[in-house]
């Protein structure tokens, strides 16, 4: 790790949210946390044992009582000296007693500074220290396992192990280049090629884990797209269990997009109703349907909603022709209650079609169902690993290098010094993972969407 990086300051903030609780929580680490301690409380505590002090102000009065927390460096969170005040959750009170904490010598804390500290301190790594926030963010119990699993090291354990397998095959092909006559009797004897197919299954099995894990961390974008009076908001009704949507008769009514997370077997997908799409003067109305336009160019997936009692008209096929190219699509008839169909689903090329009726429920579960495969999801939440965009760059990356790798021991000439440099192009790519070669730039974007005072 760069010394450079190294902080020897100490930092403070307070470490729950924000808002009255019965609890709060003011955190400091470095090298002066027991100058704080002795200031504040007059003592050090024992280490790692909870004891029930006065907080006190510069001039001895109480600020407040509560549980004080020691941990001596290197056996605590960010591998420094840190303070833990358990006070009451009140807003004044905790500013009170960390003001007390600047006086003594301590800093704010910037967001995340905690978790950085651990991270350059060796105490995690840096896909633990993402799961971290991840396990804050988590929306759904399966979003929150899947970041327990990460934080708890799987996820880095899995990339080490990869790392040692390259490692070794390197160690072959390094040897073998001081001795070029015998390129063709390394590849056999040292399986050389088998091996280099084991490590890239577990990669590819890695990448598929990691990939249902950033599902669950981030959700996908489904948006509800149609003409006006199709039903739509009555179908995010439907699905989110509540009256959120206003429902009438009247075209237009939607002039706006209302958002919805709901979990899916443990997925959340951002449900998005949209304006109705139709030729309009009315100037409110057009920048409505301006909007549902924007929100189709990021979704991952769109329910274009047709009325059942009137089928794929003129105007439906419309609106199907103007969705975005490549965008994966779910055409629900919907009103089903108005017709003798019952919920069924058929699919024609990568178009699904299904009937439903969100006013009276029928097939809100084949829905659900064909939200989940459409969007490549065929379980995984019990195996899932927190991951994030760049996890997912630096698995395909690795994949990549893998792949050229192979290619230059697949004939009968051998390119071993090209080998050699693409496995160790593989190895890198997986050590951005874990931070062992990512630049200070990223660190400082990583951390610094954390929330204060983790």
């Amino acid at each position: 790790m760069n010394p450079a990086r190294h902080p020897t300051d100490t930092i403070a903030a307070v470490a729950t949210a924000t808002g009255r609780g019965g609890i709060g929580v003011v955190r400091v680490s470095g090298s002066r946390a027991a100058d704080v301690a002795l200031g504040v409380l007059g003592r050090l505590p024992p280490a790692r044992t909870a004891s029930f002090l006065k907080f006190l102000a510069a001039d001895g009065a109480v600020l407040d009582h509560g549980i004080a927390l020691w941990f001596a460096a290197p056996a605590s969170y960010t591998g420094e000296d840190v303070l833990e005040l358990h006070g009451h959750g009140g807003s004044a009170v905790l500013q009170a007693v960390l003001a007390r904490c600047f006086e003594l010598g301590a800093r704010p804390a910037r967001p995340g500074e905690f978790t950085e500290r651990a991270f350059l301190n060796d105490r995690i790594d840096l896909a633990q220290a993402e799961a971290v926030a991840d396990l804050i963010d988590a929306s759904t119990s399966s979003a929150a396992r899947a970041a327990m699993r990460s934080l708890d090291g799987e996820f880095s354990r899995h990339v080490h192990q990869l790392e040692d397998a390259l490692v070794n095959l390197r160690l072959f092909v390094e040897a073998t280049l001081d001795f070029p006559e015998e390129d063709v009797e390394f590849i056999e004897q040292a399986g050389a090629r088998h091996k280099l197919d084991e490590v890239m299954r577990a990669v590819g099995a890695l990448r598929e884990r990691a990939r249902c894990g950033s599902v669950l961390r981030d959700g996908l974008t489904v948006v509800l797209a149609g003409a006006p009076n199709v039903g739509k908001s009555s179908l995010l009704n439907a699905l989110s269990g509540e009256d959120r949507a206003i429902v009438t008769d009247i075209a237009g009514t939607t002039r706006d997009t209302l958002r919805e997370l709901i979990s899916i077997d443990g997925v959340p997908l951002h449900i998005i109703d949209t304006a109705g799409l139709r030729e309009t003067t009315d100037p409110v109305e057009q920048a409505g349907i301006a909007r549902t336009k924007r929100e189709l160019d990021r979704a991952h997936a769109v329910v274009h909603l047709i009325d059942a009692t009137t089928g794929f008209d003129a105007a439906a096929r419309l609106i199907d022709e103007g969705l975005p190219d490549g965008l994966k699509r779910i055409r629900v008839f919907n009103k089903i209650d108005l017709t003798d169909d019952s919920p069924h689903s058929e699919r024609a090329g990568d178009v699904v079609s299904l009937w439903l009726s969100a006013r009276e429920g029928s097939g809100l579960d084949l829905l659900r169902a064909t939200l989940l495969d459409c969007i490549g999801w065929h379980g995984g939440a019990e195996d899932a690993l927190s991951a994030r965009a760049r996890h997912l760059h630096a698995l395909d990356a690795s994949i990549g290098r893998l792949d050229a790798a192979r290619a230059c021991i697949a004939g009968t000439v051998l390119q071993l010094d090209l080998f050699a440099e693409e496995l160790r192009l593989a190895h890198r790519a997986l050590g951005d993972i874990t931070g062992e070669f990512t630049p200070d730039d990223l660190l400082g974007e990583i951390f610094s969407r954390f929330c204060i005072g983790k």
